[in-house]
């Protein structure tokens, strides 16, 4: 118990007498609604915002897990993903990827290396998940230069959040899908200990999950059109391995974690907490069509990740209401196995961040908050493979975001200063980098249930470790990849319009952007090749990109707590290198996707098309990629009444088990979409 009263002391030591009277401060420990957004230093109101948000929780979360973060949110407005494989799946925001784009768990990186290569996973387990939101555009760069086309923030309870009413409190969750032999579950304990008069108590958490999957099953041909047509001028072999169909071969995977954390829980908000977690997977990248002698199969990776998190909140007396603290260090590596079970390339990874935020206390229609963020990352690659030398990258920011509510509008203005430097050793080049971004934005009623929200934004980047030293061949990707290590910063200033409206009974928000680059930063083909590899070299030219997002509800019918809505959602994006350069590569085309669903309910559930037009905005090495129409079903049912104790979900998704490849997908040719998949899933909270 003394070590409860000394962890009590220190806080009321900075909180003084005032914890008690901060509610605002106590709902941070809270469960949350899909229209309360908090991906920011402190909660904000979705229907306020000024850029566009989604949310990922409850039924809906259930439905949509898989067993990469990108395929988990692929249906999400304006949300693609990179599909280089079923188990390296990255999200792609608005057409934009890997350095403008950072996945987050609970703010602080994944610290991975996904954003390297598309071969590379995501070192996030979706099973562990109970929320994600989407922050899409320039107003995720609270959280770094890098994240210019949107955050993905990902929320688990590993650092417990709030005290169990139970003794123990218990979740697992179990799942099998057939399209890939897809088994295994999760599970975590929550045990309050160390109870304090005060209602404070410290709690304790463990967690666990494991996952293994076989070779997965599409529908229609593995290899696309161009690849069987070339595969037939060659004849022989080749010619009959590009009709294969079914199974996509060393598409395998086997992951398994374990984490835990303890929390010092105060009831007026105060916390303190830690978790150390470890994450393993070996997976295989799916095999290509050996068109020639370059080809290479059955590569697979190992990958390890050991990690420490901490967070803090100090509620605080005066003109701040909080102090919040978030911290995180990960050792990371992978191995690139060969045929033969040699480790061909090893890729090392040391990163930590952490971020000390000063909330303010919202005074005369008044709130924001500043803060500063360090981020250091150690990167090294060994082996026959290793085409990006041994580098350093360092980043220390300064930030702010200010909220003023002016009669019936509301201002946002934000701002982040940033200093990178960026050094190899090996090549004896330090690039350093002084960035400054910045945000303004306005938001009004219009009528009865609408408001619109415009922003403006001025956005900095420095160019990253692979995008200035990258050379050499990557056989994962099937190509020679060259930096510019004269590259400079990628600057660029949008636009963006959201209206949203909500009543009884129904919902809409609609977006439109504007986003135009100087010196984007892309990888694009030489026309050379290297030992039968395509030759592509990073260049920085001017592009814009503009799209928009429509996603809406209407409910149809209603009983009691339940109700039956019909869904909607259209999003597209166009992107060009300007000057003659053409198409941005992989970019997603129009999308629509139409869906009744039941819920509030002992029994509910989802019956949705999604239909995906023809992507013939190529670039130079692209092919078209053919538009498909997919059906999918799903049922959820709490045998319990007005309990969620106990859901059992049974989904089919890709009823007509047709042949879709998706355009941002790097693998598309060789790796279409799951077929058929008929996933059973059941979760338990007591």
């Amino acid at each position: 118990m003394k070590f409860g009263v000394l962890i009590s002391s220190l806080l009321m030591g900075v909180a003084g007498p005032v914890l008690a009277d901060q509610p605002s401060i106590s709902d941070l420990h809270k469960d949350f609604s899909p229209e309360i957004i908090v991906s920011a230093p402190f909660l904000r109101d979705r229907f306020l915002l000024t850029t566009a948000a989604s949310v990922l929780d409850g039924d809906a979360l259930i439905r949509e897990t898989r067993p990469t973060i990108g395929e988990m949110l692929a249906r999400q407005p304006g949300v693609s993903a990179s599909f280089f494989g079923p188990n390296a799946s990255r999200p792609i925001l608005r057409g934009q990827d890997a350095e403008r784009v950072r996945v987050l768990t609970d703010g602080i990186g994944s610290f991975d290396v996904s954003n390297t290569s598309v071969d590379h996973a995501v070192a996030i387990n979706p099973f562990l998940i109970d929320r994600v939101e989407v922050v899409r555009g320039p107003a995720a760069l609270l959280y770094g230069s890098n994240a210019i086309g949107g955050v993905v923030n990902v929320r688990d309870r590993r650092i417990p959040r709030e005290v169990p009413d139970e003794p123990i409190h218990v979740e697992a969750s179990g799942f099998y899908g057939s399209a890939a032999q897809e088994r295994g579950g999760a599970g975590s304990v929550d045990v309050p200990i160390l109870r304090g008069t005060d209602g404070a108590a410290l709690v304790i958490h463990a967690d666990g999950s494991y996952l293994q999957t076989s070779d997965y099953l599409t529908g229609g041909f593995v290899f696309a059109e161009p690849l069987r047509g070339a595969a037939a001028a060659i004849g022989g072999e080749v010619a009959d391995e590009a009709l294969a169909r079914g199974r996509v071969e060393n598409s395998d995977a086997r992951t398994w974690s374990l984490g835990g954390g303890v929390s010092w829980l105060q009831p007026g908000g105060g916390e303190i907490g830690f978790a150390v977690s470890h994450l393993a997977s070996n997976y295989g990248i799916p095999n290509g069509l050996a068109l020639d002698a370059a080809g290479e199969t059955d590569i697979r990776l190992d990958m390890r990740q050991t990690r420490l998190d901490a967070r803090a909140l100090v509620p605080m007396q005066g003109a701040f209401e909080a102090l919040k603290f978030r911290f995180g260090y990960a050792d990371y590596q992978h191995d690139e196995l060969e045929d033969t079970g040699e480790v061909g390339t090893s890729f090392f990874n040391q990163s930590f961040e952490g971020r000390l935020e000063l909330v303010q206390r919202k005074r005369g229609g008044w709130q924001g908050a500043s803060g500063v963020q360090v981020f250091s990352r150690r990167f090294e690659a060994v082996g026959e493979e290793a085409y990006i030398p041994r580098n350093l990258t360092t980043r220390m920011a300064l930030f702010s975001l200010q909220e003023f509510e002016i009669g019936v509008l509301q201002l946002d203005v934000g701002g982040r200063w940033e200093r990178s430097s960026v050094e190899s050793d090996q090549l004896l080049v330090k690039r350093q980098f002084g960035t400054l971004s910045g945000s303004v934005g306005i938001s009004v009623p219009l009528g009865e249930g609408f408001r619109l929200g415009v922003s403006a934004s001025h956005a900095e980047r420095a160019p990253s470790a692979e995008e200035l030293f990258a050379n050499g061949a990557h056989a994962a990707t099937r190509a020679v990849e060259i930096g510019n290590p004269d590259a400079g910063k990628e600057i660029s200033n949008g636009l963006e319009a959201v209206l949203r409206g909500r009543g009884e009974g129904w919902r809409v928000e609609a977006s439109a952007f504007y986003t135009r680059f100087r010196d984007f930063i892309y990888l694009t083909p030489t026309g050379g090749f290297d030992e039968g590899l395509a030759v592509f070299a990073y260049r920085q030219e001017g592009a814009r990109f503009w799209g928009a997002e429509i996603d809406g509800a209407v409910t149809v019918a209603r009983w009691g707590p339940a109700k039956i809505e019909l869904t909607g959602l259209i999003d597209f994006t166009r992107a060009e290198i300007l000057q003659g350069g053409g198409p941005v590569p992989r970019i997603p085309p129009l999308r629509f996707l139409g869906g009744v669903e039941a819920s509030g309910g002992r029994l509910g559930g989802r019956l949705e098309l999604e239909h995906v037009t023809q992507q013939t905005r190529i670039a130079g090495f692209e092919t078209v990629t053919p538009g498909w129409t997919m059906v999918n079903a799903s049922v959820n049912w709490r045998p319990f009444e007005a309990e969620d104790s106990v859901v059992i979900s049974l989904s089919a998704n890709n009823i007509f088990d047709i042949e879709a490849r998706r355009h941002s997908s790097f693998l598309k040719n060789d790796a279409p979409l799951v077929g058929r998949d008929i996933r059973v899933s059941a979760r338990l909270n007591f």
